[in-house]
């Protein structure tokens, strides 16, 4: 293999030409040559393709910690995004090395809060407000961010676990600054009881505080980004389903916009929602807002209920499907090889802040 492929991270075109089922017989081959030495970690949203092959299924920091958790395994080509593989970096130990089949693979939300643009923001949030103010960051963040976290005294929050996050948060500081997907941030402090009216936004790109009013009535400082795919969820949406189906159920992620988990039926994790969806009963109809790939498995794994997205124009995670077939066989290969590439490696410095960031959350989330 060319230096140059590994340099740029392309794929080299004998796997453009292959047939999936000789690359699905390779990877057997080498899933069996490796043994326990080698584990796949494959997020939810991930392809059938990749997921086939995963050793464990779940969410980003499940994810990581049943990496950091099996010993054996020297080799994690986690099938996930960028982010996600820095996490389980962080968590692994030093015999244990982390592998993303294609760096291309990001995550939209994660690069809506660079550090530079935190950095800037909590200097001008700490002019407006003084020490009053706990920064918390979504999982699906940098390492950078989690680290900043970490060495302000906050913490990482899960979507599963937000709720009792914001709820410790408020018990240390007047005000909470939430990283970066603003809809988790609303609509979490929104359950526990905060008003809408007292929560502004951070706006990084224009470096400046959105809202009206008296600022010492804000409690939540939401950072101005997004998730891509949950945003495509709409009023409109769900209007047209309570028309046409008024029987189904709507079921939707909390990085929804609030105005869409407020007319939710039910609003949860990834877990949460396939937690739901197993224990619904036989014959019940749901609408699911949430990633395609996702739905389509859930559809399938369930053919006694009626299942569908609750946007029917939904694409899947675009960056998640980056990670395909032929980029973990590749991975696999160079690996094999002895020439592997896309290793993902955080400095020590930011690695250990990030730790601190997690190692809040796991202590306190239930």
């Amino acid at each position: 293999m060319a230096l140059t492929e590994l340099i740029k991270g392309l794929l080299p075109d004998k796997y453009r030409g292959m047939e999936r089922e000789e690359m699905e017989a390779r990877v057997r081959e080498i899933k069996k040559e490796l043994g326990t030495s080698l584990f796949i970690p494959g997020h939810h949203y991930q392809k059938d393709e990749v997921i086939q092959f995963a050793d464990a299924i779940g969410d980003s920091l499940q994810l990581a910690q049943v990496s950091a958790a099996n010993q054996q395994a020297e080799h994690i080509v986690f099938c996930g995004v960028h982010f996600m593989a820095e996490t389980a970096d962080i968590l692994t130990g030093p015999g244990q090395t982390v592998y993303l089949p294609d760096m291309r693979a990001g995550c939209s939300m994660a690069d809506m809060a660079d550090i530079y643009q935190t950095e800037r923001a909590w200097t001008a949030l700490q002019k407006l407000f003084g020490d009053t103010i706990l920064p918390l960051t979504y999982v699906n963040s940098t390492a950078a961010i989690k680290a900043f976290t970490g060495r302000n005294g906050g913490s990482c929050v899960t979507s599963s676990n937000a709720k009792s996050m914001v709820e410790w948060a408020f018990t240390e500081k007047e005000r909470i600054l939430f990283l970066p997907d603003q809809h988790l941030g609303r609509n979490t402090a929104f359950d526990i009881g905060v008003p809408l009216e007292n929560m502004a936004v951070w706006n990084p790109i224009t470096n400046q505080l959105e809202y009206e009013g008296n600022l010492e009535k804000i409690q939540v400082i939401l950072w101005k980004g997004h998730c891509s795919v949950h945003e495509n969820f709409t009023v409109a949406n769900i209007e047209e389903l309570r028309r046409s189906r008024p029987d189904m159920a709507i079921i939707v992620h909390p990085e929804c916009r609030r105005e869409v988990v407020e007319l939710a039926d039910d609003n949860g994790s990834t877990k949460y929602i396939i937690d739901t969806i197993e224990k619904a009963e036989a014959g019940s109809a749901w609408a699911i807002g949430t990633e395609m790939n996702l739905v389509k498995r859930i559809i399938a794994q369930h053919p006694d209920k009626e299942i569908v997205s609750l946007n029917p124009n939904m694409c899947p995670c675009l960056t998640m499907n980056r990670i395909d077939l032929p980029h973990l066989l590749w991975s696999l290969e160079t690996i094999m090889d002895g020439n592997a590439g896309n290793i993902i490696q955080v400095d020590s410095e930011t690695a250990a802040q990030a730790k601190l960031s997690l190692d809040r959350m796991l202590l306190r989330a239930n």
